[in-house]
């Protein structure tokens, strides 16, 4: 759970008003009209700057044909387009900005050269921003995503899912050429995710499935439950649940004529390794998984880690990062120890609005019903090293030098630990020089640094994987 949003509310929305004066007929030379005052409609741009982060923020604000004025937000490297910006008010060179989707606040002021000079609030903190008109808003350069025609067979199918009427939506790549060919399920990480993992403008599963499928493996990869094409309901599901999507996938790739039923595997990435474990432990026809970024500890003490890692990533100092960790063990005993999900929530907001005061409105709505969310019950309470002594098939467990998310070092131990323990000796556990948690060649590791990088997955990884599985499957 990260710290962070944005108050201040706006109690009026002001309009632009444009001003004629009109010129008297009597006069010999006509009288020129007021000017009107100087319109902000248009796409702003700027960046925001805290040191070790920084963000590009995009508003696109629209005039009514009645001078009414409406906006939305982007936050191109975070991946998010499109936030609903609740007040927006010009008035006398000055422009209010209020996005509660987000609990963000932007006050400016229109210079001469045609910059807003302002301020952005969030969290307590008030930061520097200055917006420019652009164009158009900024195209992100993503080199490594593979574009038409394929080299390979791409097919759209749908498949029963691990419950009853729930319906998983997916894209399978075959290699050309004559088969059975060995195949692997991608298995996504935690949140809303698509089949090709979409997020901060990157589509990792993508890169990875095109790679694997010129490499003679078949791949599937599907959009989560309740997710794009896919039905079912993901507020209520869990890391079970999805397990069971990952089964159902599973047997679906076996079913499938191209497909080697004896040398299908799993690829899970961040949460999806915990789902790929889970499987390999429940059937014995997992003929390999592969980890990446994933969790070897509970996920009460990954969350504390997080936390930690990214404060200081950041540049916080250590009584900052202290206090932190405090309140994220206070909100962590709240969740575990009360499982009534209203008294839960009161004692949540009661911590967050010591903690947090300025945390208002729909962005402590959506932290405290994440925190009292099944998944995140579960999650923080699951361990997954018993889990991972079930697994009995080879493992391939990689983690990123830099990632943040589940840091490596830590995790990577716990899985080869756990794996030693339950007798498997086909494993190799390996962390990777200067990668993140999305396995992108990183600066600082933080999240606010991947949609900023072109690059989509290291080549390096990629290569890693692909021999690694088609080793396993004796190509």
């Amino acid at each position: 759970m990260r710290k962070g949003s944005w108050t201040l509310a706006l109690e009026a929305v002001w309009t632009v008003l444009a001003l004629v004066a009109a010129a008297g007929a009597w006069a010999q030379a006509a009288v020129p009209a007021l000017a009107p005052p100087p319109s902000v409609a248009g796409i702003w741009e700027g960046t925001l700057d805290a040191g070790v982060q920084k963000l590009r923020v995009l508003f696109h604000i629209t005039q009514a044909p009645k001078g009414g004025l409406s906006a939305t937000m982007d936050s191109p490297d975070q991946g998010a387009t499109g936030i609903p910006v609740s007040g927006v008010a010009f008035e006398k060179g000055e422009l209010r900005l209020e996005v509660e989707a987000v609990g963000g606040h932007y006050f400016a002021e229109l210079e001469k050269d045609g910059t807003l000079q302002g301020t952005w609030s969030q969290g307590g903190a008030a930061l520097p921003l200055t917006l420019r008109r652009v164009e158009s808003a900024p195209v992100l350069a993503r080199p490594q995503e593979p574009k038409p025609p394929f080299p390979y067979q791409v097919r759209e199918v749908t498949y029963a899912g691990g419950a009853p009427g729930v319906t998983l939506a997916g894209t399978l790549t075959l290699p050309e050429g004559k088969g059975p060919f060995p195949a692997v399920l991608l298995l996504a990480g935690s949140g809303p995710l698509d089949r090709d993992e979409a997020l901060f403008g990157h589509k990792p599963f993508l890169v990875l499935a095109d790679f694997l499928t010129r490499h003679g493996l078949a791949v599937l990869r599907f959009d989560k439950r309740g997710v794009g094409q896919s039905t079912g309901d993901r507020a209520k599901a869990t890391d079970d649940d999805y397990t069971k999507d990952a089964l159902a996938g599973l047997a679906f790739l076996r079913s499938q004529k191209e497909v080697n039923p004896k040398a299908v595997g799993l690829i899970g990435h961040s949460e999806g390794a915990i789902e790929a474990v889970k499987a390999a432990g429940r059937s014995a026809d997992v003929a390999f998984i592969v980890l990446l970024g994933g969790p070897g500890l509970p996920g009460a003490r990954i969350l504390e880690d997080q936390s930690a890692a990214m404060d200081k990533a950041a540049g916080a100092t250590p009584e900052q990062v202290a206090q932190a960790i405090a309140v994220e063990k206070q909100i962590l005993s709240a969740v575990q120890e009360q499982p009534d999900d209203a008294r839960a929530s009161a004692e949540i907001r009661t911590i967050l609005g010591k903690a947090q005061p300025e945390l208002k409105g729909q962005a402590l709505d959506r932290q405290v019903q994440m925190a009292t969310s099944p998944w995140f019950r579960q999650f923080i309470a699951y361990d997954p090293r018993p889990d991972i002594e079930k697994v009995k098939c080879p493992v391939l467990a990689l983690g990123g030098e830099k990632d943040l998310q589940v840091p490596a070092m830590e995790n990577l131990l716990a899985i080869r630990t756990a794996l030693q323990k339950g007798g498997n000796q086909r494993y190799v556990v390996k962390m990777l020089p200067g990668l993140n948690h999305l396995f992108q060649e990183a600066s600082t590791g933080l999240p606010a640094e991947y949609g900023r990088i072109e690059q989509t997955f290291s080549p390096q990884a990629l290569k890693l994987i692909g021999d690694w599985i088609l080793q396993q499957a004796g190509k």
